[in-house]
């Protein structure tokens, strides 16, 4: 297949990249680096500097005559979208759009798109969440995501454009960037390696849903000829609280340092976890436990740390 991955520079579909290529597809890498690195480009895809809101990415959509577009591209700040939504949205929403409209007229056969299990569903009536789970973004960077499921609906009712959306939970893994894209375990692990003191902001026993990302890779491969116009949540189905990440976390990478609380973050999420049963129909399901994936991401991290790489 030739495919297309934007945001293939970042964190986690960089790693899609990887296992596109390592499957024998022709890939096509478009970022505009704002976030991604390009040390995370895989030297056998080509990579083309570009921004999804542009106009003219048409003419790549001509060149290539891309069968798939992988659409993982995007604003993921939730504070910036929050501080300006009219930013969040031209780049979350325009620039999919953008993309869905070439989409059609270049007679791409298929869109993935990373959706958020998270935001989408803001604060949760019951746990886990599963797909029906109502809807209620609580911050314009969730709005978008739904908004971006909402489109790809349109596009598939009105052009026959076949989907498969993926809401996430809280991916981690090697390359995710501390900085840009402030997952907690890595911000931890910077830290901690630094010998630095991490700060848990509010008790600790606010909850997420951590998945490897590996096992996101894994459904994103499966999606390439399953799960059409089908939206699918990627977890674990666990909760884990931010306490017990740090004590794995400090244990783990032997840093041996006492846990230490700062003031609460207004608006936070209290729990989040999702259910990933549906998942089952494309022949998904998460492979590594916590405590591996977690001692595979401190290895990286470290041997980062070690080479001078900054983080």
């Amino acid at each position: 297949m030739n495919i297309l991955v934007t945001g293939g520079a970042g964190f986690i579909a960089s790693h899609i990249v990887d296992a596109y290529l390592n499957a024998g597809h022709r890939v096509v890498v478009v970022d505009n680096l704002s976030t991604g690195r390009e040390k995370n480009l895989n030297p056998r895809a080509e990579f083309i500097r570009a921004d999804v809101r542009d106009r003219g990415i048409g003419e790549l959509f001509q060149q290539y005559s891309f069968d798939v577009v992988n659409h993982h591209a995007a604003q993921m700040d939730v504070r910036l979208s929050v501080k300006d939504p009219i930013f969040d949205a031209d780049n979350n929403i325009i620039g999919m759009i953008n993309l869905l409209q070439n989409c059609v007229q270049y007679q791409v056969k298929k869109v993935i798109f990373a959706s958020s299990g998270g935001v989408v569903y803001g604060e949760q009536d019951y746990f886990p969440a599963d797909e029906e789970h109502p809807q209620r973004p609580v911050c314009p960077y969730g709005v978008a995501k739904l908004t971006g499921e909402k489109y790809l609906y349109y596009y598939a009712l009105t052009f026959g454009l076949r989907y498969t959306a993926f809401r996430y939970a809280n991916v981690y893994g090697p390359r995710q960037n501390p900085h840009g894209e402030a997952g907690v375990i890595a911000i931890f692990l910077e830290k901690l390696l630094k010998n630095e003191q991490p700060i848990i902001n509010g008790d600790g026993q606010q909850t997420r849903d951590f998945v490897y990302i590996d096992d996101v890779v894994s459904a994103n491969v499966l999606a390439l000829t399953a799960g059409d116009n089908h939206i699918f949540n990627i977890g674990t189905g666990t909760e884990t609280s931010i306490n017990t990440i740090y004590h794995l976390l400090n244990e783990i990478s032997r840093a041996d340092k006492p846990i230490q609380y700062g003031t609460a973050k207004s608006g936070e999420q209290r729990r989040s976890v999702i259910a990933i049963e549906k998942a089952k129909m494309i022949g998904w399901s998460p492979c590594f436990e916590l405590r591996d994936g977690l001692e595979r991401t401190v290895s990286f991290f470290r041997e980062q740390e070690n080479q001078g790489h900054a983080l």
